[in-house]
């Protein structure tokens, strides 16, 4: 069984980052949110493991409750 890697693992994460702003360039916020839940599932094919993408939205959740809540993510 997998776990989830949450070290940084991006070689030039200033470079994604960018890209990803540049991806939603122009679109709506509609058109914004669809191209996330794509980008999403493809990447999710890709990892392929239920209890690594498990524990992904696991910590998602967590961490947009900690956002919504006012404290630190």
């Amino acid at each position: 069984m997998s776990h989830l890697n949450t070290k940084a693992n991006i070689a030039k994460p200033d470079e994604f980052y960018h890209d990803l702003l540049v991806l939603h360039e122009g679109r709506s916020e509609e058109e914004s949110e669809a191209l996330n839940a794509k980008l999403v599932l493809i990447l999710a094919n890709h990892i392929g493991d239920a209890s690594v993408l498990r524990e992904a939205m696991d910590l998602a959740s967590k961490t947009q409750a900690r956002i919504q809540g006012g404290g630190e993510a």
